[in-house]
This record gives structure tokens, sequence and C-alpha cells, in this order.
């Protein structure tokens, strides 16, 4: 039942907060969120919708269960001290809700932060309907936080819009070289054959600057603007397809656990030391086939494999020993949890869309 959301990232002061305030029209209001040409946006701020203007610190937002910002808690109270939530009472506001984000410095480090700026983005990317990664023309040098930024985005491309904002501080031939630049520093970090969309334009109140694409800009503007849109429509079938991705992440998570599971019980023998045989196993799961055992299996892409190393980490925290094999978790009333994962995944979600496709309410 929650509203679609809309994040937006990027460096500092590329005009991200201006850009709210002009999509919502709270410039020269209480509620306008500041703006300046030095990095001004330290919180997450998420605008939603109210039926009176108002402030909600961090700590009372994800104290209330209401509001599906409780899980924000993991990540500790300096964070909440930098989550901040405004009530606006806007008409757009009713079928989307905007999450400002704090402007990437490429010289700092994610420790000066005081809370895990990486993994918070990486909560707010993973819930977002559409992501808008905005640029300016004096910033599009691409560092390792940005980087970072865009391997998180990774898998999302289809929510990605690129916005190069302020485009009327440039003359055309100039715009056009730089939007040339923009597209050399991205193609490296974002992996597809299809471009993302790109939308050139200034999102501010002031009128273009003379001399510069003003029809062009407004075109961008009234796109970007029906792009938006077609999100909030599509908004419950992008949720079921969201769930799809993620039921198959399960499904492939799953099946990789159970073949380490299964390779450690297979090495093990009365007289081995359960601890150096499995360090064994994850050190190098190629020599064992774990991965390739998997894409075996069938119904897995090759792409869709998590990284190795992520597995090192995962079995420090989670013994080995605490799991059961898959084929134990069966009962004869409720089946096997992973066949009722490939149902869900070959027919169930599928026949949701379906339906929501010919106009049922599902």
């Amino acid at each position: 039942t929650s509203k679609p959301m809309v994040l937006f990232l990027g460096p500092w002061s590329v005009g991200k907060s201006s850009m709210i305030n002009y999509l919502l029209g709270l410039d020269d209001t209480p509620y306008q969120l500041y703006t300046g040409a030095e990095p001004t946006t330290s919180e997450f701020t998420v605008i939603m919708h109210g039926p009176k203007l108002k402030t909600i610190e961090g700590i009372v937002m994800a104290a209330d269960s209401a509001r599906s910002f409780s899980p924000l808690e993991k990540f500790g109270q300096n964070f909440l001290e930098k989550l901040i939530g405004i009530e606006v009472p806007h008409k757009l506001l009713e079928r989307v809700t905007f999450v400002d984000t704090p402007g990437i410095i490429e010289n700092r480090k994610q420790q000066e932060r005081g809370y895990p700026f990486n993994d918070v983005c990486q909560w707010f990317i993973d819930r977002a309907d559409l992501i808008f990664v905005v640029f300016d023309p004096t910033k599009l040098d691409v560092g390792l936080e940005l980087e970072m930024l865009f391997r998180q985005l990774k898998g999302r491309e289809s929510q990605i819009r690129i916005i190069l904002n302020k485009a009327d501080s440039l003359a055309t031939q100039e715009l056009m070289r730089v939007y040339g630049a923009l597209f050399w520093s991205l193609a490296p970090l974002i992996n597809v054959t299809e471009p993302p969309r790109v939308y050139v334009s200034s999102f501010w109140p002031q009128e273009y600057h003379p001399d510069t694409g003003g029809d062009l800009f407004l075109k961008e503007e009234i796109s970007l603007l029906e792009d938006l849109n077609q999100v909030i429509e599509n908004r419950m079938e992008n949720k079921i397809a969201f769930i799809r991705q993620h039921a198959i992440r399960v499904r492939i998570h799953a099946l990789l656990v159970d073949r380490y599971l299964q390779t450690y019980k297979d090495k093990m023998t009365f007289f081995s030391d359960g601890e150096l045989v499995f360090r064994d196993i994850v050190e190098d799961p190629d020599k064992f086939f774990i991965f390739k055992s998997i894409l075996a299996k069938g119904g897995v892409s090759k792409f869709d494999l998590p990284n190795r190393e992520a597995y090192k980490d995962f079995f420090g925290i989670n013994p080995i020993t605490s799991f059961k094999l898959l084929s134990q978790q069966c009962s004869y009333m409720g089946g096997c949890f992973l066949e009722k994962i490939e149902k869900a995944i070959t027919r169930e979600l599928p026949d949701l869309l379906g339906s929501i496709g010919l106009g049922k309410k599902p």
C-alpha cells in the first residue's frame, strides 16, 4: 500500500533540492529545501503528503511503524539524526514520495559522515520506483564514491534516469559537448545495451537564460513529468516485478547455501576438522563446482549469480552448521519451501501481472 518512491542522487550542489522545490512549488515557502552553491543537504529528507506543512524528526519517523521507515533504525542513532521528514499538502504527494539525499563529496570518507552512507543509500535504492541521478555541467567527473553508487545501482537500470540540470547556463554548442562528456564519464559505470534516458533542462522556477534551447528544455521537462506519471500509474506492476526479481535472488541464494552445505557434508569424515574443511570450500568454491552446479540446475542465469566473495562474509556470520539441507525442509502438508518459491516465480506472480493487464484488481 506504500506510495511509489522517487529518489534523488548525485554530486553536491547540482540542483537536487532545487528540483524538488520546483516540482512541488515550495520556492519562497517556509518549507522549501535549503539550497546553495556549497554542499547544503546533509540529511536524507523524505517529502511526503500530509494535511498541513510540518517537519518530522527521523527518530519519530523510525518509531512510527505506519510510515514504513522503521527498518532504518538499524543504521543507528547518528543516522536518525540525519533523517528528516517533511509533510506537504500537495496533490502530487498524494501519489508519490520524494527522497532527497546528501550530495556525493568525492574527497569525504564514509566514516566522516558518522553513519554507513552507502548502506543507507542501498536501503532507499532497493525501495525506489524511480531514481533520478542529477548532474550539472560543472560536475561531470566520476570519483570513487559515485563509482560505488553506480555499482549499487546495478540491476536497477530500468529505474535510473539521468538529469543534466542547469542546462541553460551553457550555449547550445557547449551543451552538446557537455552532453557527450557526461555519456563518456558514465559509459564504464552503466553496463547495459540500452543507454538510460537523459533529461536535459534547468529544473527551477527562473526563466531560461536567453539564447539557449528553451523550447527543448520545456519539452524535456514535460517528458520527465510524463515519465514520472507513468511510474505512478504502473506501480502495482512494478511492485510485482520487483517481488519476482527478489524471489529469483532468494532462490539462487538458497540453492547456493544448499550446495555449500552438501559439499561440506560430502567432504567431512570422522577424523576431519570441520572448520578447516569448510574454510577450504569457502576460499575456493570453483574447485568444488559450487557455482557451476547451480547453473546446471537450469532456470538460473550466470548474470544473476552473486559475488563469490560475499559468501566468505556470509558464512563468517552464519556458521554452515546452522543450516539444514533444502531436501529436509519439506513436509507432507506444507510441501517444500523451494518448490513454493519456484511456483511463485514461474506461475503465481506472472499470473498476477497478467490479471492487472486485463484490468482486474489483483
